[in-house]
Order: structure tokens, then C-alpha cells, then sequence
């Protein structure tokens, strides 16, 4: 065959062959099909500084639309905290007009929100649990807390946790010894092979002098020391100074009172005049004070482990984004922002990401851990503390 192909390429010579092979390879890219545009499907990276409004105007959207849409989503607020990395597909039908966006937010979580038939739209959050992946972090503590935290690889959401947890055993800036040793083991969150970027603190160990901290996560979202004991502050029931009437009730299948949609109804509204003082449920960290159009003035915190409250409709914040707050804190005072047919507080509580009835949940309380399911966390401990210290002393040998 060899032989046959240098004959070939002799007796056509070298120049005529190259010149017949371009033919032949324009002729093939001149015959292939045009790819197909799907003018109906629009895809958008959010980057950052994006707001929705400017989304929206950039793709011929009109502010009308987004407001139906903004109206949809006033019970889940995910709208409101759009980050590099989420994305957006957006659908139209033969007329251009808008028939479905999809906001993706990590491979475990999108909402879909679809135009009904009245011209209203509705969404539909489209959930995967995935798996949690463990890992062990070690380091030794050399200037502050939080530069060898961040050194071992925790981020800062997990460093606060960590200080919010042994805020009343230890003074991070002044107690803590050149050399304290600390271990985290920490679980991330995957859908198949790709990081949703969620993670949790499952267990701490700190070495300080003669002290040793502990921390770790029982399956009720709360965390124990080593011997049980709970480290956290309890939940007030109700974040208000006395009792007030519940105008509303927690009702997944409620209907609206004012567009008279089914609408979720996520949480509890206590009616209270304008003014009154609304109170941090638990100690925690302020991670939204936000204005919606229809939820009006509202404020977010993450509370320890899994838990957030939210606080709806408020006249007036007396907190900022990032701030420590402590259980019973005055965080605002109630109004009636938003879309509301009169002032009230519309309170909402959320365990892992889902909200839940705040007057039947169960809050921690502060108490030892429960008799049921003590033995299976005695042993998730042993298992965490083993690997923490083999990570040591592999960490020792590098």
C-alpha cells in the first residue's frame, strides 16, 4: 500500500495532489448544513453588578413583565440575589413573547417560572438533595483565628459559624495561644460529579492550652459537645415582645387575598400596627435587608446550622448586611411595605433551604440531645474524631 500511494503522489505530482485535496475539503465545508438558531431559546450568564431589571431591559423585556414575574416570586425571593455563576434561559413562543424563564442557581437547585393561561406567572422550584461528600481540614492557629481558618480552606460563612458556635467558651482575638491546633470536618454537596457549592460544618475540635472546644452536627441540624450537651441559645417561638394575633397561618396551598391566586403562604403574619418593634429569633448573621415591590422591606438571617429566619414587610431596618445579631435583638420595626391589604409582620422560618410552620417547628431549645438517636450520634462522633486525627498525622509528616 505504501508503495501504490508514493506512485500515486509521483504521477500526479505533488502540487496538482495538494491542489485536488483543498477542492475537495472546500467542497465538503461548502455541502455541510447550517447549524441550526433556536431563536426561541435565549441562555444568560449573570454577571456581576447585573440586577434583574437590566437583564431584563438588555433582552427587550418590559418592566410590566418582571413585575408579573417579581409578584410570582415574592414567596421564594429568589430573584432577589442573583450571583455570577447563575444563569437564565428564557423561552418564547412564535410571537416573541415570554412563556417560561428559568433562573439556575447550582446543579441541586432551579426554579422555573411559567406564564399561565390568565397571563400570570407561577413557579415550580425544581429540587435535587444530592450527595454530601466529607472531608477533613487541619491547621494550627498563627495570628488570627480567621487568616488560619481561611489558610486550612474554610470560607467565611463556615468561619463564622465556627465563631458563632464557642462565642460564649472563647474570645477568638484574645484567649486564643500562638499553636492552637483546630480540625473541621466539612461536607460538600454534589449532584452526580458537579459542586452545588453548598457545604456544612459536621464536626470541630479546637487545642488551646489545656481547653479543648467541640462541636458537632447532629441530624437535627443542631450541634452538641462531645458529651451532648447543646451549644445553642434557644429560639424564641414568636420574634415580637408579647403575642399578637395571627391574621394568617402557615398554608403551602393558601389563596391569596389580594390576587386571589393559589399563592404559598410561607409563614406566619402577626397583626401588628406599624411600628412595632420586630426581634431577632436566635442569634445569628444578617445576610439580606432587602426592598421588594411586593414583599416590601424584609430582612434575612442565618441562624446556626441549617436555620433562617425571614421578617416581611417591615417599615423600617435597624440592622445592615453582615451584622452579629443576638437572640431577642431589635432588628426593625413592622409595617406595611409591599403588597399587603394592611400592616402586619409576616415571619418565616427555613430548615435546610425549605421553609417550615414556625409555630409547630421543631426549634432547638437549648436541651441535651434527645434520648432517641443518642447511641447513633455518640458513634458518628467517634467515627469524625478518628478521622480528624489521622488527618493530623498525615498533615504532620508532609
Amino acid at each position: 500500500m505504501p508503495a501504490l500511494l508514493t506512485a500515486s503522489w509521483v504521477q500526479l505530482g505533488w502540487e496538482d495532489r495538494l491542489q485536488e485535496s483543498w477542492s475537495e475539503w472546500q467542497q465538503a465545508l461548502l455541502s455541510e448544513p447550517e447549524p441550526e438558531v433556536d431563536d426561541s431559546v435565549i441562555h444568560y450568564a449573570i454577571q456581576s453588578g447585573d440586577s434583574l431589571s437590566r437583564i431584563f431591559s438588555r433582552h427587550g423585556f418590559s418592566q410590566q413583565l418582571m413585575h408579573h414575574i417579581m409578584a410570582a416570586d415574592q414567596s421564594l425571593l429568589a430573584l432577589d440575589v442573583l450571583r455570577p455563576g447563575h444563569t437564565f434561559t428564557f423561552r418564547l413562543d412564535e410571537q416573541g413573547e415570554l412563556q417560561s424563564m428559568e433562573l439556575f442557581v447550582h446543579a441541586g437547585n432551579r426554579v422555573l417560572y411559567q406564564r399561565e393561561s390568565d397571563g400570570e406567572f407561577s413557579y415550580q422550584e425544581l429540587l435535587d438533595e444530592g450527595e454530601w461528600h466529607s472531608q477533613t481540614l487541619v491547621g494550627e492557629i498563627h495570628g488570627s483565628f480567621y487568616v488560619s481558618a481561611q489558610r486550612a480552606g474554610l470560607n467565611d460563612a463556615e468561619i463564622a459559624t465556627v465563631s458563632q458556635l464557642f462565642r460564649d467558651r472563647v474570645n477568638f482575638s484574645r484567649d486564643i495561644q500562638a499553636g492552637a491546633r483546630f480540625q473541621v470536618v466539612r461536607s460538600d454537596n454534589y449532584v452526580g460529579e458537579e459542586a452545588t457549592g453548598q457545604s456544612r460544618i459536621e464536626g470541630i475540635r479546637i487545642f488551646n492550652r489545656r481547653q479543648q472546644l467541640t462541636a458537632f452536627l447532629h441530624d437535627n441540624g443542631q450541634y452538641y459537645d462531645a458529651d451532648g450537651n447543646s451549644l445553642q441559645r434557644a429560639f424564641m417561638r414568636i420574634p415580637l415582645q408579647r403575642e399578637y394575633r395571627i391574621s394568617s397561618a402557615f398554608n403551602p396551598r393558601r389563596l391569596h387575598p389580594v390576587t386571589r391566586r393559589v399563592s404559598p403562604h410561607n409563614g406566619t403574619d402577626f397583626a401588628t400596627p406599624t411600628g412595632t418593634p420586630v426581634l431577632a429569633a436566635a442569634d445569628g448573621t444578617v445576610i439580606r435587608v432587602e426592598n421588594h415591590p411586593f414583599a416590601g422591606r424584609y430582612i434575612e438571617i442565618q441562624h446556626h446550622g441549617q436555620y433562617k429566619t425571614r421578617y416581611l414587610h417591615l417599615d423600617r431596618a435597624l440592622v445592615r448586611n453582615g451584622q452579629r445579631v443576638e437572640r431577642g435583638q431589635r432588628i426593625a420595626l413592622s409595617g406595611a411595605t409591599g403588597r399587603v391589604t394592611g400592616p402586619h409582620l409576616h415571619y418565616e422560618l427555613h430548615v435546610n433551604n425549605r421553609p417550615v410552620n414556625p409555630m409547630t417547628a421543631n426549634i432547638p431549645l437549648a436541651q441535651p440531645i434527645p434520648d432517641e438517636g443518642r447511641d447513633a450520634f455518640f458513634e458518628k462522633v467517634a467515627f469524625m474524631i478518628q478521622q480528624m486525627d489521622e488527618e493530623t498525622l498525615l498533615a504532620q509528616k508532609r
